[in-house]
């Protein structure tokens, strides 16, 4: 187990146990009671610990590396997946995976952020950065799930879209803006659940839906903290500050009406128990799909576009 910097107490307790364990099994001496006590202990520390996180701290534990990616939640909730390629225009960005889902016996079209689970396969996704042949393979799968009346679910998580030269010069502006604007009139349900990061255009470019939630240790924001602290500051010193500033925490988001609702996390961060965050977001598609598609065509895009229209404050002079 990996444990992230605030979670140093934690750590002490954990390796203490294991230590306890092994001292048990090669000396079969019965330690269960001490193990016990520790375990309540460390039960206690991590409820208290993770009752307060700071927003800094969500983002940390948003970039976990054993955290759940897009393709394990795909392999979790789906009894038969297929994964479609390339946006016909360019190439097949690996940093978006999508394809044809089947949930409980029903066809979704799912897309999805892909960061990679060590340091060659994050290379070969790029660290979920998408190109703008990414963005334009999401809209291609959207359209085709416009097609096929099958509802469309994305799961975000990015540090933002590829800042790279050559994604300017492919046009990633232009990606982005024209998945805004399809998703903002397709004609089918579209349900978007921020998993990890959820950064800028990036995240954006495959944002817009009908439904919006967020794990409970996750952050959605026009820029990351690193790069705030850099713009404001000229340095990385006051991520924690620019995190606080930001406002990016799901409750943030619940409370400005950006999303829809915030998915709790098993104790400690998706990472500690991935199969019960993958069935609670299993029951949620299925739910808010199910909810929608009472909806005719034109209720869902005018809901649809009201929400976003509902968001901001401004006035006219």
């Amino acid at each position: 187990m990996l444990f992230l910097d605030f979670e140093d107490p934690i750590a002490e307790l954990y390796q203490q146990i294991q230590s306890l364990r092994e001292i048990s099994e090669k000396q079969n001496i019965d330690m269960s009671e001490a193990i016990a006590g520790l375990e309540q202990k460390m039960f206690d520390l991590k409820t208290e610990l993770y009752s307060r996180l700071t927003p800094w701290q969500k983002v940390q534990l948003s970039r976990h590396p054993q955290r759940p990616y897009t393709n394990y939640y795909i392999s979790q909730i789906c009894e038969q997946y297929t994964e479609l390629h390339g946006d016909r225009c360019f190439a097949d960005d690996t940093a978006i995976v999508g394809g044809m889902g089947i949930i409980e016996g029903k066809s979704y079209m799912i897309i999805g952020h892909q960061k990679g689970e060590n340091t060659n396969m994050r290379q070969y996704r790029n660290f979920g950065m998408a190109n703008p042949e990414g963005y334009r393979k999401a809209l291609r799968l959207m359209k085709m799930a416009e097609k096929f009346r099958k509802p469309v679910i994305c799961f975000i998580d990015t540090p933002g879209a590829f800042p790279g030269i050559e994604a300017e010069q492919r046009g990633q502006a232009e990606a982005i803006a024209r998945n805004l604007f399809e998703m903002s009139q397709l004609e089918v349900p579209i349900v978007c659940i921020i998993i990890g990061e959820g950064a800028s255009g990036g995240a954006l470019g495959i944002g817009i839906g009908d439904r919006i939630y967020m794990l409970e240790n996750t952050w959605y924001a026009v820029i990351s903290p690193e790069s705030c602290s850099s713009i404001l500051w000229r340095s990385w010193d006051h991520k924690e500050l620019a995190a606080d500033q930001l406002k990016l925490t799901p409750e943030d988001m619940y409370g400005f009406e950006i999303i829809d609702g915030i998915i709790k996390e098993p104790l400690g961060g998706a990472h500690h128990d991935p199969p019960a965050i993958a069935e609670t977001i299993k029951k949620i598609i299925i739910e808010q799909t199910a909810a929608l598609e009472a909806l005719s065509v034109e209720e869902r895009i005018n809901l649809r576009i009201k929400k976003y229209e509902a968001i901001g404050e401004y006035t006219e002079s």
